[in-house]
């Protein structure tokens, strides 16, 4: 495979544009000036991939008959039960280096942490769906590569959003991530599911422009977009969010981050120092490309689809318009709503969060309504009672 030593083209291509979108990020996370250092690691991420993923790929890419292949069966069955003594030397591997816990990891702060996810209920998944995946859209890249795959994109479009919130529900349910547990065996299948997409798509793809297909840099970029953005978005909703639980879902989110192969300088334990590194992630990036407008439309046409299909798309436009404004809501060809909906929901936050959450129980209970309202999110996007996350390219 090629590894391409520069940053590609699309490094710090799209230029003011993005200084302009970022300025949030960058009051946030305290940047007085660009850090030189930082941004020279983002560029050498688009070359850099993960590599204990990248030996699985390549082992079950092997002939039938090669000792040393891994089949479909053989990693699913480690990913239940572990692996034996008779595992082909990359599985072993695999699993072994995830099973063993990071010295830094709190996995009573992990369990903290999913309770407050949990909380956030309905407004951690608006957040991901318009400031995380269609805010995401906003640059060249990774949107491409999903167009190329196919993945999220045309008449997939569905069925990878309710992949997507099952695997979100299945990290942030409690003893969701315990090794072997479902969120733990999901992030693993996710991250093989990268590395084989890496492996298939490398030769073809357009590394002097965008760099790897899925590279450390852009990896950095999606976590900060599952940890930092949520958390800044459910602020903006009306949520309130204290330092212990900011924490929490940090951690929460660096344990998820280092499963999937995300190398260990972009694990971050605080909230600012994500937001700084978001900063200049944004600054990294390329602007607009035609992927952009195409997938953040399949999104809206399925939302129209689902049940109170009107109704979903009417107060999701309305939310995109606040969080990404009129200019961005024009590059990705959607009409500019009134921020009615983000009103609704300041209010309708305050009291649940404010008083009812504070009332004694009042924490559980939104856990518990939470978890209710992802599992009616799932039912909403599934088209069948077949839920399992995306196959593994073959």
């Amino acid at each position: 495979m090629t590894t391409v030593q520069s940053p590609p083209a699309r490094f710090r291509a799209g230029g003011e544009r993005n200084v302009r979108l970022g300025r949030v990020l960058k009051t946030l996370g305290g940047v007085r000036e660009v850090d030189e250092l930082l941004m020279a690691r983002i560029g050498r991420g688009f070359t850099q991939r993960d590599e204990l993923g990248a030996r699985l790929a390549a082992a079950m890419r092997r002939p039938a008959g090669d000792p040393e292949r891994v089949s479909m069966a053989q990693f699913r069955t480690a990913l239940e039960h572990g692996v034996g003594a008779e595992a082909p030397p990359a599985l072993a591997e695999f699993v072994g280096t995830l099973r063993q816990d990071p010295a830094w990891l709190d996995r009573d702060l992990v369990e903290e942490g999913a309770r407050v996810f949990r909380r956030f209920g309905r407004n951690a998944a608006d957040v991901l769906l318009q400031l995380s995946l269609i805010g995401g859209y906003r640059f060249g890249g990774p949107p491409d590569l999903l167009v190329a795959t196919g993945a999220l994109a045309g008449a997939s479009t569905q069925r990878r959003l309710a992949e997507t919130q099952s695997w979100a529900v299945a990290v942030t349910t409690a003893g969701g991530l315990d090794v072997h547990s479902e969120g733990w065996r999901t992030t693993a299948h996710v991250r093989a599911m990268h590395a084989l997409v890496n492996h298939t798509f490398e030769p073809r793809w357009d590394v002097e422009r965008w760099g790897l297909p899925i590279n450390q840099a852009d990896q950095a970029g999606t976590l900060g977009l599952f940890d930092g953005t949520v958390l800044i978005g459910v602020k903006a909703l009306g949520v309130p969010v204290s330092q212990r639980d900011s924490r929490a879902v940090m951690h929460l989110w660096k344990y998820v981050g280092w499963l999937m192969g995300v190398d260990e300088q972009w694990l971050v334990d605080s909230e600012r120092e994500r937001q700084r590194i978001n900063y200049h992630v944004v600054l990294a990036q390329d602007g607009i490309t035609e992927a952009g407008p195409q997938l953040s439309q399949d999104i809206i046409a399925v939302l129209g689809r689902l049940p109170h299909g009107r109704w979903k798309t009417e107060r999701t436009l309305s939310m995109l318009s606040l969080f990404l404004g009129r200019d961005s809501m024009r590059e990705l060809g959607l009409p500019w709503r009134p921020p009615w909906a983000h009103l609704m929901l300041w209010v309708a936050n305050s009291a649940r969060h404010r008083v009812l959450g504070r009332l004694p129980g009042g924490k559980r209970r939104l856990e518990e309504s939470g978890a209710r309202v992802a599992q009616k999110i799932l039912a909403e996007y599934y088209a069948s009672d077949d839920r399992a996350v995306a196959d593994l390219p073959t």
